[in-house]
């Protein structure tokens, strides 16, 4: 399995793949310090990920495949980097627009085009891939971010479609607002107040629902855009 975006132990991307492994599953992690480092969090003191690699490179995405598959092919990707820095419609710059396609969409289509070439024996009855990305249903005030992960999401559903004969399953996950240390108390009650359940989201919730994905029991979900967000209210 590869997992991209772990980055800080408190991250999404960790604790899945901290989760995976835990289940048993053979995982190879990628991350990019200098996205963090440059956030108000700052990177954590030790690197998480066994490789650094910066998606907004277009040709790290099939560099990154041919060096792991002289290991073995990789069997499922889960997709959790990105970049996200708050901006409204008046404010957004042409520079960050166009990183956050780059890191957020062009690469999640690079690493899905890079993934399915390595893949080989599959049919539609005979699964060999899973393909998991996770996206977001923020737009205003977060302009480049939300409209590059609509993105993601045409790119990953259309997987699941052109892939399926090929044994690859693929799937959209959008985690609502996670506790990884960025929010403020405003933020948290604001979401306390839309939630259903009583409490705010977290990374091990996520987790959950990618191990079960990647596992023979979700085999048979496919092509869909899942809510993991404890009954998130607009």
């Amino acid at each position: 399995m590869l997992v991209t975006g772990v980055g800080r132990r408190a991250g999404i991307g960790s604790v899945v793949a901290d989760r995976l492994r835990a289940d048993s599953f053979d995982v190879v992690t990628t991350g990019w310090r200098g996205y963090d480092a440059r956030m108000t969090w700052g990177a954590d003191e030790v690197a998480m990920a066994d490789h650094e690699v910066d998606f907004a490179d277009p040709a790290a995405p099939e560099a990154l495949f041919a060096s792991l598959v002289a290991e073995g092919p990789i069997t499922g990707l889960v997709m959790c980097h990105c970049e996200s820095v708050d901006s409204d419609i008046r404010s957004t710059t042409v520079e960050s627009f166009d990183r956050h396609f780059a890191v957020n969409a062009r690469s999640v289509w690079l690493l899905i085009r890079a993934f399915a070439a390595q893949l080989s024996g599959g049919t539609s009855l005979v699964p060999v891939g899973r393909i998991v990305a996770l996206t977001s249903d923020h737009t205003a005030f977060n302009l480049p971010y939300g409209a590059s992960k609509g993105a993601l999401d045409r790119i990953v559903l259309a997987a699941a479609v052109e892939l399926a004969g090929r044994g690859v399953a693929a799937n959209v996950i959008n985690p609502g607002p996670n506790d990884t240390g960025w929010m403020s108390p405003d933020v948290r009650r604001e979401v306390l107040d839309r939630n259903l359940q009583p409490r705010i989201g977290t990374p091990s919730d996520t987790a959950d629902l990618v191990s079960f994905l990647l596992s023979p029991a979700g085999g048979w979900i496919n092509g869909q855009q899942l809510y993991s967000n404890g009954g998130l209210r607009p």
